[in-house]
């Protein structure tokens, strides 16, 4: 796929603060590219220039090789569907839909056309003559985003627009984008700070951080290979301890010696060590490469969520065993489980299970919603 949309050294700052720090990145056409990242990231403004809703204070903006950082939004081929999805609640589902033609002065028969396309594509045909007003979120975005599709932008912008959905209706709408997507072939620009979400629709991840990119890459390489503390905790959960590389392949953390499939570190050179909880086995303590004390045990349905105490350190282990509170388990790791990461300002701040449990979770995830 071409490049489509190019970002070279985008700064933005507001009352003096850097929200954005020398961005680089491009995305190709007809790809599904999410903007993932905690609050106060950057990557609503990074989207909003996109956009063209906000002006870089340096850097460039290219859409198909042309220059367009100084474009107004409305002269741009790029279309947005915000969280609130801004409907007109006087018109009903079809004059919505119809807006954007109707300004181009586009002939009734033509509007009908593609309306009526439109309505069979995200299915909502036979709500034509309903008020925007009486219908779900749900719905209320399928109509937004068909008037956002229906003028045939080559790039769809998507700032949070699931944010107000309840949870069983969030993960069926974003089936239902990334199959729109898919369908009608254009370019997709996700912003959301759901990590879930980010892993099942996008093609390409770019995870923001305190302005800048952390990692770029597939769903599959920025979950299994991380760059760094933050990108291995922000993307699932994650155990991440303190290592020394020994040599290739050899890395030694928590007091053993692992055999790993990583390379290319320096002799004796100090890591970040990631093991994903369902990449852990619970031995017996005799057969284990590491011992601990069982703190907590949670079922999750399909797993439980074991907390152990391994030196001090709380690690997280999803296993389908039950483990009782305060036994002591042995824990198995195979080399393609542990990944090694090169230090960073990230490291130590993650990684320890020592404070988790499901309220903070649901804390965390509120204040999330608040803030967007």
């Amino acid at each position: 796929m071409a490049k489509l949309i190019e970002l070279n050294g985008i700064s933005k700052s507001f009352d003096g603060e850097k929200v954005l720090d020398s961005i680089n990145f491009y995305i190709r056409d007809g790809e599904f590219v999410t903007l993932l990242g905690p609050s106060g990231c950057g990557k609503t403004t990074l989207l909003r220039i996109i956009g063209g809703f906000e002006t870089a204070d340096e850097g460039n903006l290219y859409f198909d090789g042309v220059e367009i950082s100084d474009v107004p939004a409305h002269k741009r081929n790029i279309n947005t569907v915000f969280q609130k999805y801004a409907l007109f609640p006087h018109l009903n589902v079809y004059e919505n839909i119809a807006f954007p033609l109707r300004l181009k002065k586009i002939s009734e028969e033509d509007i009908q056309t593609r309306v009526r396309d439109m309505l069979g594509m995200v299915k909502l045909s036979g709500f034509e003559n309903k008020s925007v007003s009486t219908l779900s979120g749900g719905q209320q975005q399928r109509v937004a985003i068909a008037r956002a599709l229906i003028s045939h932008p080559k790039v769809l912008l998507l700032d949070e627009p699931l944010g107000a959905l309840d949870l069983k209706l969030r993960k069926d709408m974003q089936n239902e984008l990334k199959s729109i997507q898919q369908k009608i072939g254009i370019t997709f620009v996700y912003v959301t700070h759901d990590q879930e979400e980010a892993l099942s629709m996008s093609d390409t991840i770019a995870v923001m951080a305190e302005g800048e990119i952390q990692q770029i890459g597939t769903p599959t390489d920025i979950y299994n290979e991380p760059k760094n503390a933050f990108v291995a905790d922000f993307i699932g959960e994650s155990n991440i301890v303190d290592g020394i590389m020994l040599e290739d392949n050899r890395v030694k953390f928590s007091g053993h010696i692992f055999d790993c499939v990583d390379g290319g570190f320096g002799e004796n050179e100090a890591v970040d060590v990631v093991v994903r909880p369902e990449d852990v086995d619970v031995v017996a303590p005799e057969a284990g490469m590491l011992t601990g004390k069982v703190t907590s045990v949670t079922f999750k349905g399909v797993h439980y969520e074991i907390i152990v105490d391994i030196r001090g350190f709380k690690w997280m282990i999803q296993s389908t065993d039950y483990v009782s509170p305060e036994a002591t388990i042995g824990i198995y790791i195979e080399p393609d489980a542990i990944h090694i990461m090169k230090k960073s300002k990230y490291s130590g701040m993650f990684g320890d299970y020592s404070s988790f449990s499901d309220e903070m979770d649901r804390l965390s995830d509120a204040d999330a919603a608040e803030e967007f």
